[in-house]
């Protein structure tokens, strides 16, 4: 298990629903004691293709405005989507105005279909990955300097300057990834990870994750290990203990849960963020070494 992390749980919700309807939820979010809310990016619904659907961080700028303190963020934006500096402005745009609350979450992008549709190109996996790498590299860059060139295979910045900067000095990167290469990428560049999958996937992941940082020479504690449970935990209280405890038992601290399904794991919710929540992290920071 663990030690010396401080639990953090977060609603997942897709901006599916009408502006009020995602403001509602974000409030709730934050007034129940979650520590981050986050939307996804996508541009239609992934069961349902003509289900309305907002743009990620247009609403995202949005709910900055209706929240105070919880931590903000898409899970997770797709490199493929924009060009790296446009993704990086409307963040630190975002960052700005929520007073510093952005978790800067990102992927290489995965859905072929949702590029076929809007016309976006799909390179091979290969060459996702390679764009990622060179964006990760481009975003270090324009918020350490006051201006970039850059010459990559895949992108070129030509004496770019980017202000403002972020009032947190840098945002934290937040990548999605469980092949070896991304993984990588994430043992080099991410603040926090955020894996998917049962609690023996996600470890063994984690694993993975702990030696990559060996080999870049990272200290893998300055990694916050995040998932998206495979588990539901919100189908019952035993369930989010459960669940809770085994992906803490192989190192995960994040747990990112979707907004419930329905009016059952809706009740469940609520009696989870009453009693249950608060006092798993009460404990996690009496664990050995936390702050």
């Amino acid at each position: 298990m663990a030690d010396g992390q401080r639990l953090r749980f977060g609603i997942v919700l897709g901006q599916r629903a009408a502006w009020e309807v995602l403001a509602g939820r974000a409030r709730e979010t934050e007034a129940l004691g979650f520590d981050s809310f986050m939307l996804v990016d996508h541009f239609y619904g992934l069961f349902d293709v003509m289900e309305p659907t907002h743009e990620a961080y247009t609403v995202l700028a949005a709910i900055a405005t209706v929240t105070n303190r919880v931590r903000l963020g898409i899970m997770v934006s797709g490199n493929t989507y924009r060009n790296p500096a446009l993704l990086l402005k409307q963040a630190i745009t975002v960052d700005d105005i929520s007073g510093g609350r952005l978790d800067f979450g990102v992927g290489s992008g995965w859905t072929e279909r949702e590029h076929e549709a809007y016309g976006f190109p799909f390179p091979s996996a290969g060459d996702r990955v390679g764009m990622f790498a060179e964006a990760l590299e481009i975003w270090q860059l324009l918020q350490s300097r006051e201006r970039t060139t850059f010459d990559g295979s895949y992108y070129q910045l030509l004496d770019a300057p980017f202000e403002p900067k972020s009032a947190q000095g840098r945002l934290p990167v937040l990548i999605g990834a469980s092949l070896p290469r991304m993984l990588r990428l994430t043992a080099r560049y991410a603040d926090i990870w955020n894996a998917r999958g049962t609690p023996e996937e996600a470890g063994a992941g984690n694993q993975s994750l702990t030696r990559m940082c060996g080999e870049v020479g990272r200290d893998p504690a300055a990694i916050v290990r995040g998932v998206s449970p495979a588990w539901r935990l919100l189908d019952s209280v035993d369930e989010f203990v459960a669940g809770v405890a085994a992906y803490r038992a192989v190192g995960f601290t994040d747990f990112q849960l979707p907004w419930p399904r329905d009016d059952r794991q809706y009740e469940v919710m609520q009696e989870v963020t009453r009693e249950i929540m608060p006092a798993l992290q009460r404990e996690s920071e009496r664990a050995p070494g936390s702050d």
